[in-house]
C-alpha cells in the first residue's frame, strides 16, 4: 500500500470506533407513493397522492400519502372520504404490492453491496451494520452514496440514520424527512431526545406512554432517570429495557439471516357484515388456502390452528385447537377452523372480521409426524398434490387453481391477488430473495 493510500485508510478508520459498531437505518420516504411516482412521473410527480384500499367504496383507509398531500393536511389512517374532503384534487391509487416488493428487493440489493449484514424489518426499511465496511469510506460517505444510488437507480427518496446501535439509528432516520442524513451519538441523547414525550421513543406505544404518564414520567429524560425498581414493578423486564433505551443504549444485533416465523396468518375485514354459513365458509376457505400456501413455501407445519372472529361492535374472540399431527394442508386448516366457528360462534350473528393463523410452527423436515396406517398411505399423495398445485399457481397465478367455494367479491378473495395483497411488515418475499430467487 502506498503512503498516500495508507494515510487515506488511516483517515477513514478514525471515523469508526475501535470498540462498538456503526449502524445505518435506511428508510424509504412515503414508499408506496414514491414508487408510483417513479413508475409514472408524468401522472404523479409533485402531486398530492395517496395509496388506499377500497377506493371505490370510499370506506378505505389512507395507507400512505405523498409529501405534497401531507403538506395539505392529509395523514395516514384517515378514511378516503375524510381525505377527499380536505383535498378534492387528491389522486387515489390502488395498492400494488407486487410493484412495491420489486422496489424493496432493489434497494436491499444496493444495501447488500456495502455489507452482508443487512436486516430487512419491513418492505421499506432495513438496518445495516457497516462496522466492517471501511473500504467504502466513512459512515457519512457511505450514507451519502447510498442515498444517491437509490435516487439515481430507483428514483425514490430515502432518509438515513447513522448511530452506534439500531435504536438510535432508527430515531436518527426519523429526524430529517425526506432525503435526510442524520448522525446520532449516545452523548447527544440528553440534548436531542430527553425533552421529547415518551411516546416519541421508538418501541413505546401510546398505551405504555399513558401508563408512564400516570406514574409522573412525561419525557424521555424523566424515563432515563426513573427509579428502576418502580419501573420493574409496573412493567417487569420491559421497564429495564425502556430505561436503557431512554439512555440511548441498545445491544441488539443486525440479523442478516431471517429467523423462522413463529406464526403465519391472515385476517380480513369485510366491507359488509356477513351472517350466512355459506359466506363464512367461503371466507375461511380463502384464508386457509393462503395461510397454508405461505407455510408450504417456508416448509413449515403448524401444531396449532387459531380462528379469530370480530363482530360489528369490535368484540373479538380468538379460539384455537392443537392437533396431534402438525399440518400444512388447506383442507385440515379449513376443517379445524370450521369446527371452532361452529363451537364458539352463534350461527347468524353478524361477523365483521375473520382470521386464521397457524401457530407452534415446526420445520417439515424436523416434524416428528406420527401417522396411523391410513394417514401413512395418504400423506405422500396429499403432499404430492399440494406440491403440484403450488407449482401451477407459482407459474400461472394464485387463481389458476381454486375451488368453486373460494369464488367471491369480498377481501378474502383479494388474498390471492399478490398485486393487491400485502402489508409493510409482511416480508415473506424476502426469503426467496435471500435464497437467490430474484424474480420480480
Amino acid at each position: 500500500m502506498s503512503a498516500g493510500k495508507e494515510d487515506q485508510h488511516q483517515d477513514v478508520r478514525q471515523y469508526y470506533p475501535t470498540k462498538g459498531r456503526v449502524i445505518i437505518h435506511l428508510d424509504m420516504n412515503a414508499f408506496y407513493c414514491s414508487v408510483h411516482e417513479a413508475e409514472d412521473p408524468d401522472t404523479y410527480k409533485g402531486k398530492p397522492t395517496a395509496v388506499a384500499g377500497s377506493i371505490e367504496l370510499r370506506k378505505g383507509i389512507i395507507v400512505t400519502c405523498s409529501y405534497a398531500a401531507r403538506g395539505l393536511g392529509i395523514r395516514t389512517g384517515m378514511t378516503v372520504r375524510q381525505a377527499e374532503r380536505i383535498c378534492p384534487q387528491l389522486i387515489l391509487i390502488q395498492p400494488d404490492f407486487h410493484l412495491y416488493r420489486r422496489y424493496s428487493r432493489a434497494f436491499l440489493e444496493i444495501a447488500n453491496s456495502y455489507t452482508p449484514l443487512v436486516e430487512a424489518v419491513s418492505i421499506d426499511e432495513c438496518y445495516m451494520d457497516i462496522t466492517g465496511s471501511k473500504s467504502f469510506g466513512t459512515p457519512q460517505q457511505i450514507a451519502t452514496e447510498l442515498q444517491q444510488r437509490i435516487r439515481e437507480e430507483l428514483n425514490i427518496p430515502c432518509s438515513i440514520g447513522i448511530a452506534p446501535n439500531k435504536l438510535l439509528a432508527k430515531m436518527a432516520s426519523d429526524m430529517k424527512k425526506p432525503n435526510g442524513i442524520t448522525v446520532l451519538r449516545i452523548r447527544e441523547v440528553p440534548k436531542l431526545l430527553w425533552s421529547l414525550p415518551c411516546h416519541e421513543l421508538f418501541g413505546i406505544g401510546r398505551k405504555t406512554a399513558d401508563k408512564l404518564l400516570k406514574m409522573g414520567i412525561r419525557t424521555i429524560g424523566e424515563l432515563a432517570n426513573a427509579d428502576i425498581e418502580r419501573l420493574h414493578q409496573t412493567f417487569g423486564v420491559y421497564g429495564d429495557a425502556m430505561r436503557l433505551a431512554a439512555n440511548g443504549l441498545d445491544y441488539s444485533l443486525v440479523k442478516s439471516e431471517r429467523e423462522q416465523s413463529k406464526s403465519i396468518g391472515h385476517t380480513t375485514t369485510l366491507p359488509q357484515d356477513i351472517e350466512s354459513e355459506e359466506e363464512v365458509r367461503r371466507v375461511l376457505l380463502n384464508l386457509a388456502d393462503q395461510v397454508t400456501r405461505r407455510m408450504r413455501k417456508q416448509a413449515l407445519m403448524a401444531h396449532t390452528i387459531q380462528l379469530t372472529i370480530r363482530n360489528p361492535d369490535m368484540k373479538t374472540i380468538t379460539r384455537s385447537v392443537t392437533i396431534s399431527v402438525p399440518s400444512d394442508d388447506t383442507s385440515r386448516f379449513m376443517e379445524e377452523a370450521w369446527r371452532l366457528y361452529e363451537k364458539h360462534w352463534n350461527k347468524g350473528d353478524p361477523i365483521r372480521l375473520l382470521g386464521i393463523t397457524g401457530q407452534s410452527l415446526v420445520s417439515k423436515e424436523e416434524a416428528a409426524v406420527q401417522l396411523d396406517l391410513f394417514e401413512y398411505e395418504q400423506q405422500p399423495k396429499k403432499d404430492k398434490l399440494n406440491e403440484t398445485m403450488d407449482k401451477i399457481r407459482d407459474k400461472f397465478g394464485e387463481s389458476a387453481l381454486i375451488t368453486l367455494g373460494m369464488v367471491g367479491e369480498d377481501p378474502s378473495s383479494l388474498l390471492r391477488n399478490h398485486r393487491r395483497r400485502g402489508t409493510s411488515l409482511q416480508t415473506d418475499f424476502l426469503r426467496d430473495w435471500e435464497q437467490g430467487d430474484k424474480r420480480s
